[in-house]
């Protein structure tokens, strides 16, 4: 006789996904608020010179603003209300992490608080988020005010509709990722993110086919360029997909003259526990020195810093000291933020709390001692995988010249959102199919009776 398991998997077909009426609003309201996301990305924010603002983003996209820029969706380059995006979000919720490692109310809330303490951390969240955005929404006013020409009327007005309006629309996308996260389908800031990568990666491979016609890219560069992206994009289903899984056994116990427990399962743990945090942390700080540099362009420098110019140049894509501090970057980066999102101490704890252990390794300090040393391990192998998938799309920027939008970062988040977004249609898929195996049951042992 099958187990549920394969009757699950023997039923997952298209009729199926017809009949999950359920998931089909998912998945529609999915795309209505991806299809909102992308008008906002088009609607500048009121008082700007679109198209000197265009000419002066010429200068600086191969900076911090042209990453940002890619996460955007394009729009930073039209300065539009979505233009900050989910970054104040994303960094809001990075340093309540950290916090929630290092402050001892909010470590408490995370670790006691169970659903309320979520809740709160999740409302600390949002304020950060608002005051974050607020503090880069008014250093972007008044960088455009300073800048020549990029402002029609420059003054209190212009500062105070740009802050509302950017404010206004990195608190909507916040609103509008906890909605797909409810109501959707996937994670939503990841899809938002995965939607403004999509949205620009057209543009790069046009820009490849276009350097190929006018001879600036040879055809064989072009050919190594496209199996080198399916080889990174295998290698990161792969690797994502791997897992180190721990045997981890429950003791039996008697009452009465029934024996319960004994049970068995698995602790997962993943080659890359820390996601595509490392090269965003990673390229964010490398990309700063010269986005700074290139605002102070037309500045003369006192002597002391006439140093900056040479120094800031070797940090450009492509150059080697470039690729030696990223990759140093992301493995720091790595273990930084594997070490904030598992710790082995509190699961050590957990698995002794409700009677786990590890078979040949005592409970509590020693158990918490081989996880911190297998993860460790995987994070060795992970972080290598990491820097190879990110720093091989520099070395084509290197040679070839390859646009920027193809870069691993952004690979790497188009492959894990979709493989995640994937995993939750079957989830969903699963679940429907489940009731349905559940009401056929009951219907049988009906006329049984």
């Amino acid at each position: 006789m099958a187990s549920a398991a394969e009757q699950l998997a023997a039923n997952m077909n298209f009729g199926a996904f017809a009949k999950a009426t359920e998931l089909h609003k998912r998945i529609t309201f999915t795309i209505m608020a991806m299809v909102v996301y992308r008008l906002g990305t088009y609607i500048p924010i009121p008082g700007i010179d679109i198209a000197a603002f265009a000419n002066a983003f010429e200068g600086q996209s191969q900076g911090i603003l042209g990453m940002f820029n890619m996460f955007s969706g394009g729009a930073v380059q039209r300065m539009a209300i979505f233009a900050l995006n989910v970054g104040p979000y994303i960094s809001a919720s990075i340093i309540v992490q950290l916090l929630g490692t290092v402050y001892p109310p909010w470590e408490k809330l995370r670790k006691e608080g169970g659903e309320a303490g979520r809740k709160t951390l999740n409302q600390y969240t949002r304020y950060l988020t608002v005051v974050l955005a607020l503090l880069q929404s008014f250093g972007i006013a008044i960088g455009l005010q300073n800048s020549q020409g990029l402002v029609n009327n420059p003054g209190v007005f212009f500062l105070l509709s740009t802050v509302v309006t950017l404010t206004g629309g990195t608190l909507f996308l916040m609103w509008l990722g906890e909605q797909i996260t409810s109501r959707g389908v996937g994670n939503g800031v990841s899809l938002i993110i995965f939607a403004g990568i999509v949205a620009v990666l057209p543009r790069g491979i046009f820009q490849m086919f276009s350097m190929t016609r006018t001879g600036a890219l040879p055809a064989a560069a072009l050919f190594l360029i496209t199996a080198l992206a399916i080889a990174v994009v295998l290698v990161i289903v792969f690797m994502e997909r791997s897992q180190r899984r721990l045997l981890v056994q429950y003791p039996k116990r008697q009452q009465g003259n029934r024996m319960f427990g004994g049970d068995t399962s698995f602790l997962p743990l993943k080659i890359n526990t820390a996601g595509v945090i490392p090269p965003i942390f990673a390229s964010s700080l490398l990309l700063l020195p010269a986005t700074a540099m290139s605002f102070l362009a037309n500045a003369d420098l006192p002597s002391y810093l006439q140093w900056m110019p040479t120094v800031v140049g070797q940090l450009q894509h492509g150059r080697p000291a470039f690729m030696v501090l990223y990759g140093v970057l992301i493995v720091f980066f790595c273990f930084f933020y594997t070490s904030v999102v598992f710790n082995p101490e509190d699961t050590a704890e957990n698995l002794r709390k409700y009677g786990g252990f590890l078979p040949g390794i005592r409970p509590g300090k020693r158990t918490a001692e081989y996880l911190d040393f297998v993860l460790t391990r995987l994070t060795v192998v992970g972080a290598a995988y990491i820097t190879l998938v990110c720093l091989l799309p520099e070395a084509l920027i290197a040679f070839y010249n390859a646009p920027f939008y193809l870069g691993g970062t952004s690979i790497l988040i188009v492959v894990s959102v979709t493989m995640d977004t994937v995993t939750q249609i079957q989830s969903h898929l699963l679940a429907h199919q489940y009731e349905g195996l559940i009401k056929k049951s009951k219907l049988r042992g009906g006329r049984g009776r």
